[in-house]
């Protein structure tokens, strides 16, 4: 190894034979019987990073030059991260080789273990390349929540003698990477890693990198998901999209299945919610709606051009349709207009088993139910019952018996102003809104005060 290179900290983490980061947290495990790896008696891990190997001097064992490293190459799908070759660019055109078969020399280059390994460059060949498709790119830092540029590539030579291998460690996406890019090739490779170095280490362990890729049938081909992103509040995601570039935030966006899309929707604001459907058919539109909370996605119809919406419309379920025409009906400064029909009713003999049964079944975001209420033959709000209330209960009990003394409702064309000052003075997490024969249409919940009021600041 090139006494240029250090050794990390966060290098001395083991690695499978193939150059596999181990999972968080799991301890190391020793090599099967047979492994490259196994019959060592100790690894080197040393890192060094893309910037500087990247122009290597590439030469054969009699030391005769043969190329030099132009990229690397990655693989994605279920081998994500695992470095598939390296890219040499040689007077007959680009070749690959592994990484197993090149060693890097006391000198700083890297030798050719054996020219039997060099193979033509496939352009159909399935590999994210670290320089053409990663550096100076937006990234997704999936456990940091947010877009990153990614600067450099951090990566580790394992093994010693003639067993080597090349693994990904990190992205660096903060000023040690910037640095080394803009000076390379301006300092000597020693002096700018060690002036490098002088910066505080920025990277992102590479399980949590997820690369954008704004090309469908190149996302496609290269196995490329964001199912990750689905663990990801959304909130949080929905920050993600509005940081991304217009391309990159499609590209994310058409990519997520639609329930996580509907979620996403509904945290972002009203521009951005079309931005993020006007590439989309109607048909995939409706399937995304559909998904959302009718009150939510009312008011993105509402915002739609008519056409637009009708055609929205007619594209979805008849159940979901009709719900969110009766809601594009009211006044969107109402109570009604923006209540969710989204809410557990129960009969006014039903028990606490029946309203778990209801709960287990309820097609809403049940994270958002706080209350069960108990509606009569006409759908008139005789009571609620706190989830808390409903917990502690024995299956058996009725409900009648659990419901608050007084319930507390609203009209269904009472102004938000007036429905904030009630979430205020009552302490509300949740309001069941009636109609003029006191029937529950709907219920507002806090979230949509607080998005109200917000909005008014």
């Amino acid at each position: 190894m090139s006494s240029r290179q250090v050794t990390d900290s966060k290098a001395e983490r083991g690695a499978d034979a193939d150059g596999n980061a181990p999972s968080a947290g799991a301890p190391d495990s020793k090599p099967a019987e047979g492994d490259t790896l196994s019959n060592m008696q100790s690894r080197t891990r040393a890192r060094v990073s893309l910037t500087a190997l990247l122009g290597t001097p590439v030469t054969d064992a009699g030391g005769r030059l043969r190329g030099r490293l132009k990229d690397i190459a990655v693989a994605t799908g279920p081998d994500a991260g695992k470095v598939a070759g390296l890219v040499l660019k040689m007077r007959d055109g680009q070749f690959m080789v592994p990484s197993r078969d090149v060693m890097e020399t006391p000198a700083g280059t890297l030798e050719l273990l054996s020219a039997d390994s060099l193979t033509p460059l496939d352009d159909q060949s399935n590999f994210l390349y670290l320089q053409q498709d990663l550096v100076d790119r937006q990234i997704i830092d999936i456990h940091g929540r947010k877009v990153v540029r990614a600067n450099d590539v951090d990566l580790e030579w394992m093994g010693q003698g003639a067993a080597h291998l090349l693994r990904v460690a990190e992205v660096e996406v903060g000023l040690r990477g910037a640095f080394r890019r803009v000076f390379k090739g301006l300092l000597p490779r020693g002096t700018l890693e060690k002036l490098s170095r002088r910066f505080k280490a920025n990277g992102i362990p590479w399980q949590f990198v997820d690369v954008i890729e704004v090309d469908p049938a190149r996302r496609v081909k290269l196995r490329i998901e964001y199912e990750r992103l689905a663990e990801i509040h959304p909130s949080d995601l929905a920050d993600i999209l509005e940081d991304l570039a217009p391309a990159e935030r499609e590209a994310v966006f058409t990519s997520l299945d639609e329930e996580v899309a509907a979620e996403t929707l509904e945290e972002v604001e009203p521009k951005l919610q079309k931005a993020l459907l006007e590439k989309l058919d109607e048909e995939k539109i409706a399937d995304i709606v559909e998904e959302m909370d009718p009150g939510a996605a009312a008011d993105l119809l509402a915002e739609l051009p008519e056409e637009q919406s009708d055609a929205i419309l007619e594209e979805m379920e008849p159940e979901e349709r009709q719900e969110v025409e009766d809601l594009l009906e009211f006044d969107e400064d109402s109570a009604a207009g923006c209540m969710t029909t989204d809410f557990v009713s129960l009969k006014m003999d039903a028990t606490v088993a029946q309203a778990v049964e209801a709960l287990r079944s309820f097609d809403g975001d049940l994270e958002s139910v706080t209350e069960v209420y108990l509606l009569d033959d006409k759908r008139v709000l005789r009571g609620s019952i706190p989830m808390a209330r409903l917990v502690m209960a024995q299956a058996e009990t009725r409900l009648a018996v659990l419901t608050e003394a007084r319930v507390l409702s609203c009209p269904a064309d009472l102004h938000q102003n007036e429905l904030a000052e009630m979430f205020d003075k009552y302490n509300l997490r949740a309001l069941p809104v009636v109609d003029a024969q006191a029937r529950m249409v709907g219920e507002v919940k806090a979230d949509h005060v607080i998005s109200f009021l917000r909005d008014k600041l």
